[in-house]
């Protein structure tokens, strides 16, 4: 599984982005895959705001919960996060990740596989 992000970009206080991840790999670990996104803010650790497993159980940092939504589309190896009411704190590098275990949690240290990253910029 690996993981390739698209779709950042700069947007004023107030609206919208969606990003999305392909999973280049087999469609087989891709689905059992618990897969998230996570961000790294300017001067911030790396930090984790939304995953879904392969049974579409979600869970959200509060930081992010009623704004963001993760999905995942297994068919086509994809992971998207929608980004509402967007602040000028949710400016970060953002990452999607990939784990093959049973393992639940947002933290980075769970996830083997990680993207490049793409860059979201809020202007207040």
């Amino acid at each position: 599984v690996r993981p390739v992000e698209s779709g950042g970009g700069s947007v004023q206080a107030g609206g919208s982005l969606r990003l999305a991840c392909a999973g280049s790999g087999s469609a087989y670990d891709w689905n059992y895959s618990c897969v998230g996104w996570f961000r790294r803010g300017p001067g911030a650790e790396r930090e984790g705001i939304a995953i879904i497993d392969s049974d579409a159980n979600t869970l959200y940092a509060e930081s992010v919960k009623g704004r963001f939504t993760i999905s995942r589309d297994n068919a086509n190896n994809t992971l998207s996060l929608q980004m509402d009411t967007l602040k000028p704190e949710d400016t970060a590098m953002y990452y999607c990740a990939a784990h093959p275990r049973l393992l639940f949690s947002l933290l980075v240290s769970d996830f083997d596989y990680w993207g490049q990253g793409t860059q979201v910029t809020v202007s207040s």
